[in-house]
């Protein structure tokens, strides 16, 4: 673009910046929870996780949960080895979450989400 250009069609940089982050409110989340059974601790993180995704990110995310007695092919592809274990795999950079789920603050800070 030259300067003799409409200044309609330039983009400011605050322009620019709302505009990112719009779309990054609308992306979709990948994640994956890895538990131990029924334990009171996996069943806690499931809980928590779901909450979290159904309070922040409703409709915009894919929950797995994987089950590492069930499932222990996926947890050793995955080099999972300590359950339970929240991977967001998108968006990225992915992060990795481990314990009972319950620092809600940590949490939607790894995730990128502002509470």
């Amino acid at each position: 673009m030259d300067d003799s250009e409409p200044r309609t069609k330039r983009k400011t940089t605050t322009e620019a910046f709302e505009e990112r982050a719009a779309n990054h409110s609308q992306e979709g989340y990948v994640l994956f929870l890895y538990v131990a059974g029924l334990t009171p601790r996996s069943t806690l993180a499931v809980e928590r996780i779901r909450a979290i995704c159904d309070r922040y990110l409703l409709g915009r995310y894919e929950l797995t949960i994987i089950d590492l007695y069930l499932q222990p092919e996926m947890a050793r592809q995955a080099q999972i080895v300590v359950a339970p274990t929240l991977v967001k795999q998108i968006p990225s950079p992915m992060r990795l979450f481990i314990g009972d789920m319950t620092d809600e603050k940590s949490i939607l800070h790894g995730l990128q989400i502002a509470s």
